[in-house]
């Protein structure tokens, strides 16, 4: 199957059971991150600036205002970008929903598309997405983030929703993959800010793409999905999107299994965070280089390794709260963030980005040292959350905000979505957050 028959030929019936299925499981899951970022301060700008600069009558997914489809998709790509939890594909090192989902509601929306055709696209965007991933990273020198390719994605998503022909699409496949955001994700990992992983950039301009090639705008083509054959022999028949991981904790993934390493020591001995003097972690070369450890806000807090493991042995758990606002100067998390030593090793380099391989010693005051084995973070898809740990992760993050009533409704309409219209779900998702 090639890029363009699947964007164009893939029926529901011809998705696999378990595809059909982790397709409301990825869209459950991106929901619940975008209600947990939609209370950070990324989150209330980029929204501010899709009302105030991307005129238009479409609905904003969690706001009472309107912008343009391509707006919309900023505003909410950023938002679901603004809390790292969500999905990723371990071989692109970054993740395809957080672009794809808001380009696809947007789009769909606009096209009044049923549910089912709403998740399809889904299922193309994946497919597409992260063999574009796989096939940029192949053919540049330079490591982007996922905003890059995943405009690829949302292109590829819309192209589908907007009912382009074969021409058209592969217009908007170029158009998106020559403007997608060519940003440096380790700039951003050095230097972390509110530029993210590019995600929401990504989604503008996906359905940018979509719009300008509707219209004959034209575009070189898409060289990813071209000119880079050994990714795509196997579309349709080996699913990608089966293969994502899942975040419990709202951090780069880098710095999960670390995390996980310091509470499974933690558990096993019984221990306090007042008992440990320091931490030790040996990790790969790009997680040594989260390197934040007095993070001063959210995206510092995010993008670190040493404060999520000090908030791991403090709290027994990272939520949200606890890497925002006054939780940054917790002092005995302080304490354990900037005493804790990060150790470089060969095997963890030549396991990534396939695997994120770390291991944790923790240091007592009283002089006892605990060696924990390699781990991996869990939740990867060779060891996949089960369904209710992904909806309890779901109603963690949107019940404190929605409450219990809407976000059981939202769930409930997600569920029946295959067989119902789209704005069973969406007229849930343009309602503001109060």
């Amino acid at each position: 199957m090639t890029p363009l028959e699947m964007i164009h030929g893939l029926n529901r019936a011809d998705q696999p059971p378990d595809v059909q299925h982790q397709s409301e499981l990825c869209v459950l899951d991106l929901i619940g991150i975008a209600v947990g970022g939609h209370g950070t301060k990324l989150s209330a700008i980029i929204r501010d600036h899709a009302s105030e600069t991307f005129g238009g009558s479409a609905p904003m997914l969690f706001d009472a205002r309107r912008a343009s489809p391509a707006g919309v998709a900023l505003a909410a790509g950023m938002t679901i970008d603004s809390l790292d939890g969500h999905d990723g594909f371990n071989p692109a090192k970054g993740h395809v929903g957080a672009s794809l989902f808001p380009a696809a509601l947007a789009l769909a929306h606009q096209a009044g598309a049923s549910g089912g055709d709403f998740l399809t696209a889904i299922v193309i965007g994946y497919e597409i997405g992260s063999r574009t991933a796989l096939a940029q990273h192949a053919s540049v020198p330079d490591y982007h983030t996922s905003g890059s390719w995943g405009a690829v994605a949302c292109a590829a998503a819309g192209a589908r929703l907007l009912g382009l022909d074969a021409g058209q699409t592969r217009h908007a496949l170029g158009i998106a993959e020559y403007h997608g955001p060519r940003s440096q994700m380790m700039r951003c990992i050095d230097h972390p800010t509110m530029l993210k992983d590019g995600s929401g950039w990504g989604a503008m301009t996906g359905v940018s793409a979509v719009h300008l090639a509707a219209k004959g705008f034209t575009g070189a083509p898409a060289l990813t999905v071209e000119q880079v054959p050994q990714f795509w022999g196997d579309l349709g028949q080996r699913w990608l999107i089966l293969e994502q991981y899942f975040k419990p904790f709202p951090v780069c993934r880098w710095a999960q299994a670390p995390a996980e390493g310091v509470l499974a020591l933690a558990r096993a001995h019984d221990l306090t965070s007042h008992q440990v003097d320091r931490i030790e972690v040996t990790t790969f070369h790009e997680a040594v280089r989260l390197a934040t450890n007095r993070p001063a806000n959210t995206e510092e807090a995010q993008y670190s390794t040493s404060f999520p493991c000090a908030v791991a042995l403090v709290r027994g758990d990272i939520t949200p709260a606890d890497i925002a606002d006054d939780a940054l100067n917790d002092p005995e998390i302080l304490r354990l963030s900037q005493g804790l030593v990060m150790v470089e090793s060969d095997h963890a380099n030549a396991n990534f980005p396939s695997g994120r391989l770390a291991k944790v010693s923790l240091v007592l005051r009283d002089g006892t040292r605990l060696d924990g084995p390699y781990i991996s973070p869990r939740w990867d898809h060779l060891h996949p959350p089960t369904e209710a740990e992904l909806r309890a992760k779901y109603h963690a993050l949107a019940d404190p905000v929605l409450g219990r009533a809407r976000a059981t409704a939202i769930k409930a309409a997600l569920s029946d979505l295959p067989d119902t219209p789209l704005a069973t779900l969406s007229t849930l998702l343009f309602q503001p957050i109060n």
